[in-house]
């Protein structure tokens, strides 16, 4: 549904996106993640045709249409970072106008509003709503269109608790009716949440794109497994260096990093070795700690 092929843009000497190829299937939810200035607004904006390549294309569709074609935007909604709507405008107001725009059925408007956890203020001026109201004015714009391709950028910037709970469903919804979601987040928790892969941009490049199943392997990998043990029995950090050879001693605990499937059988060396166990931890790698790594590997 979209395919970024060899995506450059360059303004000017600043290289904003360089050489980016990623394919999202129909039904994916796929986040884009990075530090600032890496590039997921212009990798966004490029798919919703909003920026023209410098080089490379994006295509969207089953057909395959440029996302510069206006035909190839009438299977998008796209939700900028910014949003800003005219204060004097009521909330119904503003989506009335969106709903005239994209032809959408009448009766749509109240589900919107509903659904963005707006029901109750749709008939106040804009002027009055907070910073996170605004945000899920625009989540409810977006979710005007039945279309198949939806674009999100940064859009739990400003989001308290319900509107979190709002933009949830809503990703949810997309992905149960096999629509195909976009979006960039610096929330970890959205990634966890909603997104079957993610892709990591740097300085504008793609470093990586893992699927959800292959993010839980990795997040395995930087496991660890706390034994407190009675007493240290000699040659127990030896036997359990053959199974996790960074195994190290911190007072009386024996620190086992590794997988989940390492765990069984480092537990058979502590009993073969007559310890006795006083207490067992275990906890994943953590996504923030990936992450970084990963951030850090190629800045």
């Amino acid at each position: 549904m979209i395919s970024f092929r060899a995506l450059s843009k360059h303004y000017g000497p600043h290289r904003a996106v360089e050489s980016l190829s990623l394919e999202v299937g129909r039904g994916e939810v796929v986040a884009l993640l990075g530090p600032n200035g890496s590039g997921k607004t212009t990798s966004l904006k490029a798919a919703a045709g909003l920026v023209r390549p410098s080089s490379g294309e994006v295509l969207l569709g089953e057909e395959g249409r440029a996302a510069t074609d206006p035909e190839a935007r009438r299977i998008l909604s796209f939700l900028p970072q910014r949003v800003s709507f005219p204060e004097a405008l009521t909330g119904r107001e503003v989506l009335e106008f969106y709903g005239a725009l994209r032809e959408v059925a009448a009766g749509r408007i109240d589900a919107v509003l509903k659904f963005a956890s707006l029901n109750g203020s749709g008939n106040r001026s804009v002027g009055q709503y907070s910073g996170g109201m605004v945000q899920r004015l625009g989540l409810a714009v977006a979710m005007l269109p039945d279309a198949p391709v939806l674009l999100l950028d940064e859009p739990t910037a400003a989001l308290d608790p319900d509107g979190l709970c709002a933009f949830y469903g809503l990703v949810g919804q997309r992905r149960d009716e096999g629509r195909t979601v976009l979006f960039s987040s610096h929330q970890l928790g959205d990634v966890e949440h909603l997104a079957g892969r993610f892709a990591v941009l740097v300085e504008g490049r793609l470093v990586a794109s893992l699927s959800a199943r292959e993010l839980q392997d990795r997040l395995s990998e930087r496991g660890v497994m706390r034994l407190r043990l009675a007493g240290r029995p000699g040659g127990l950090l030896e036997s359990v260096r053959r199974l996790s050879p960074q195994a190290v001693w911190a007072a009386d605990e024996l620190i086992v990093p590794g997988g989940a499937a390492v765990r069984p059988a480092v537990l058979d060396v502590v009993r073969a070795a007559g310890a006795e166990i006083r207490g067992l931890t275990a906890e994943e790698g953590r996504l923030d700690t990936l992450y970084q790594e990963l951030v850090g590997e190629h800045r």
